[in-house]
Parts: structure tokens; C-alpha cells; sequence
């Protein structure tokens, strides 16, 4: 991917096996936003592939096996915390019922906050919210962007176990920070400098 004259990622040669739980750090502007969104098919590469699941990012396929967390959480104004993860649920035909959705959330301390508009919450209620989203269906591939923002030491604990969980689950997780909490239960770590 180039970004002016330079490119925003250099040529990597990175296999990350299904199950692995694998820490990308480096600086503001090293290149992991951008390798994560080229993972989730945001962006195409100018160069090179990506692959997963023996699919190209983007595809149905590639999109049915992916949540993607971005660093900015993306919410609709208009549907309250609970709608979104019963759409995102039912999207993804995943279990929708009140019960196992009603625990996600209460366990990113967004129980009492389920029926509130995003519009009406922190940076950080927002950040459990995208958090829950992304949790609420089924996946094999968990990409998350700099999740520790915005987040107070209860929200980091739930997170770092909905992580664990994932992974014992046999999920394959790639999670993107310059914070090191996921340091410990993460099987391998990559730093990128100037998108290499």
C-alpha cells in the first residue's frame, strides 16, 4: 500500500497459523492500521496478497469467518447498544437470545446502558460497544485496531478475557497496539516500524 511516494506498508512476509494469537506493535503510523484494514479487505494491496481462510479479504467468504474492530468504533446513531449486537447477530446467524447477548454486554459494563443510543456515550462506552459487536458472532478471525483506547482498567480485564476466550476457542486472533496488556496471552509479537 503507498501512501504518497512512500509505502505505507512495505513487503512483509507474514503467516500467522489459525489459532495463534499474535500481538502487532510498533509507533502511531507504523503501518498496522493499514495492515490490518488490507487483512479485513478494506484496502487492497498496491502489491503483493493477502489471504485467509483460502480466501481473498473481502470476499463473502473471508467476511463470514472475520470480525474486524477498528480503532474508531463504527455505530449507527439510530440503534441503541442492544439493537446493534442483535443485528450483527442475526447478520451473522449466530444465537441472538436475549440471555447470551445480555451477558456480552454486561460484562463490558454495558448492561445498564443496552437500550441508550451510542450517540449519548463516552469514547469509552462506544469502544465496549464496538467491543461487544465484534464478539456477538461467530468467528475464526478476530482483527482488532488499538482496542485498549478509550477503556478503564474494568473494561481492559473484560476485554483481555473475551481475548482469552476467543483464542481457547480456536480462534485465530490479531490485535494491534502500542500497549503491551495483551503481551502475556499472546503466542508471538510483531513489530512494525515504518511498514516493515
Amino acid at each position: 500500500m503507498v501512501h504518497g511516494d512512500a509505502p505505507a506498508v512495505g513487503p512483509i512476509d507474514l503467516v500467522v497459523p489459525p489459532g495463534q494469537a499474535l500481538l502487532l506493535v510498533g509507533h502511531n503510523g507504523s503501518g498496522k492500521s493499514t495492515l490490518l484494514a488490507m487483512v479485513a479487505g478494506l484496502l487492497e494491496p498496491s502489491d503483493g496478497s493477502v489471504s485467509g481462510f483460502g480466501a481473498e479479504p473481502g470476499s463473502l467468504a473471508a467476511r463470514a469467518a472475520t470480525s474486524y474492530l477498528p480503532d474508531t468504533p463504527v455505530l449507527y446513531d439510530d440503534l441503541s447498544a442492544r439493537e446493534h449486537l442483535q443485528y450483527v447477530s442475526r447478520m451473522h446467524g449466530a444465537d441472538d437470545a436475549a440471555d447470551r447477548l445480555d451477558g456480552i454486554m454486561d460484562r463490558l459494563g454495558l448492561l445498564d446502558r443496552a437500550d441508550d443510543l451510542p450517540s449519548q456515550f463516552s469514547r469509552g462506552l462506544r469502544q465496549r460497544t464496538a467491543i461487544a459487536i465484534g464478539v456477538c458472532r461467530p468467528f475464526g478471525l478476530l482483527l482488532v485496531d488499538a482496542p485498549f483506547v478509550g477503556l478503564d482498567a474494568e473494561g481492559r480485564e473484560a476485554l483481555l478475557e473475551l481475548f482469552d476466550e476467543s483464542h481457547r476457542a480456536g480462534a485465530t486472533l490479531i490485535v494491534a497496539t502500542h500497549d503491551l496488556a495483551f503481551v502475556d496471552s499472546s503466542d508471538r509479537t510483531i513489530a512494525l516500524r515504518d511498514g516493515t
